[in-house]
């Protein structure tokens, strides 16, 4: 069976089409629609890779490790749709946008969509890498929607240090074709995964392990690990929230995904040296840095921007630590996180507009103000703290648990940092959820039901995992190595 004839191809040509279609629909409430309509059948045809077979093709592969990525973005950019809809309009209304940016934004949401989903299912490095840089420079654009001098800063301080990662990210693939040149033979064979993959053993070590650390570095800085991360706590607070969702849940992911391909490839020849140790590094200075960076924040999207920093620290620890519980609890923390996050900056882009700040001082007491709301968000900060019953307990449980069983010494770090984090999530939630009420008191006019759908589930996760599940990301933790 040929890749071409399976919902693969159609995975990025729906949302190439879709952008086009949309730059050119004049009113926004049907541009929203189709927006939401485009994003859910692009969801659909990434839950039919669920039974499809696993094949590889020149330029597109079928795997089961870009499968949990795949199925994952297109959920989380389908749920975001449905919440921008409600969320832009506001936007409009109150003047902070015009029907022109409306159509841009929606235009360029489905260019994000389809190069996010290009880089998970490419068998192409080069492909792979060209994919991630429009990804980026799409998100540069919308960063800067708004066209204020701080959103404009935000985009520009984006785009500069996004082009240093991605420049890091090119040496690297040149060197990745470089070492497999004289063993593949020159042309596209050098470039494709899963020829790679197979030839492995026969690499240049040495040649092998210089490639890895300019693919991390330039991988890491779109992961947001320190110290590459700076880029990311003013696209987070300048940019749009539904952006910001796709930034946190979404982005973040797919530079993730490059950087375990990398490291498959590494694990697959026994003579290079272990990417392990740089991965664990990063990922406990990520979590240190942010936890005590959280104390200090004063804007409720930059405080939730260092939480996304702290957690790819702890994901990109599971991974380094390797094994198959901890890559398991990797997988699984990549998946609570995108679901918390996402719903989190839904509630903190309500909490923004009825409250008509982004200043923490001046958002206080939702649950008094805003009962649904501000609940929800005490709901999604318990989640991504770590409390249980949420799937983030879970999944922490699981990464500090085999972290003591692999690197005792690792782990008092570790926990170190989780509860720093913990502390100043509570510290700011006090205020936010239940002090005095602050001035503003319009009613929430987007859609709870995202939202509501990402906690539902992060918290059936927490009790009950569905043994499908369980298998899929054990059998996925076992490819890792």
């Amino acid at each position: 069976m040929s890749i071409l004839s399976g919902p693969a191809p159609l995975l990025v040509a729906v949302p190439a089409m879709s952008a086009v279609l949309l730059a050119l629909v004049p009113s926004y409430r049907v541009g929203a629609l189709l927006n939401v309509a485009a994003c859910g059948l692009t969801f659909a045809l990434a839950l039919l890779l669920l039974g499809a077979p696993r094949i590889a093709g020149p330029f597109l592969i079928v795997d089961d490790l870009n499968i949990v990525f795949v199925v994952l973005n297109t959920f989380v950019a389908f749920t975001t749709a449905w919440f921008s809809a409600g969320y832009i309009a506001h936007e409009l209304e109150t003047g902070r946008l015009t029907p022109l940016n409306l159509r841009f934004y929606h235009a360029m949401y489905q260019v994000l969509l389809g190069a996010m989903t290009l880089a998970l299912m490419s068998n192409n490095l080069g492909v792979m890498w060209v994919a991630i840089e429009v990804a980026t420079l799409t998100t540069v654009l919308m960063v800067g929607l708004y066209r204020t001098e701080a959103a404009i800063e935000a985009a520009w301080k984006y785009f500069m240090l996004g082009s240093v990662g991605i420049a890091l990210a090119l040496f690297g693939t040149i060197l990745v074709y470089m070492v497999a040149q004289p063993v593949v033979g020159e042309g596209a064979g050098g470039m494709i995964w899963s020829v790679l993959m197979k030839r492995a053993r026969d690499f240049d070590p040495a040649l092998l392990n210089v490639a890895f650390v300019f693919l991390l570095l330039g991988y890491g800085t779109k992961v947001g690990l320190a110290p590459l991360h700076a880029w990311l706590p003013d696209a987070h607070s300048e940019g749009p929230t539904p952006i910001s969702a796709v930034l946190s849940g979404l982005l973040l992911n797919v530079a993730l995904f490059a950087v375990l391909r990398f490291k498959s490839l590494l694990a697959a020849h026994p003579g290079t040296l272990a990417p392990g140790p740089l991965m664990m590094a990063m990922g406990l200075g990520s979590l240190l840095l942010a936890g005590f960076m959280l104390y200090r924040r004063r804007d409720i999207k930059r405080l939730f921007a260092y939480s996304s920093i702290e957690h790819m620290g702890i994901i990109a620890f599971a991974f380094g630590l390797g094994g198959p519980l901890a890559n398991f609890a990797g997988l699984l923390h990549m998946t609570m996180h995108s679901l918390t996050k996402s719903a989190i900056f839904f509630a903190v882009g309500h909490a923004c507009q009825v409250k008509g700040t982004q200043e923490l001082a001046k958002i206080r007491g939702l649950t008094t103000s805003h009962p649904l709301l501000g609940w929800s968000l005490v709901a999604g900060v318990v989640a991504i703290a770590g409390l249980p019953p949420s799937g983030v307990f879970m999944s922490e449980f699981l990464v500090v648990t085999s972290a003591f069983a692999a690197r005792p010494w690792l782990a008092l770090i570790l926990v170190l940092g989780l509860l720093t984090a913990f502390g100043a999530l509570m510290v700011k939630l006090s205020g936010i959820a239940f002090g005095e009420p602050s001035p503003g008191t319009d009613p929430v006019k987007a859609s709870y039901v995202p939202m509501g759908v990402h906690l539902a589930l992060v918290f059936a996760a927490g009790l009950y995992l569905p043994p499908e599940l369980v298998a899929w990301f054990r059998h996925v933790a076992a490819v890792l190595g």
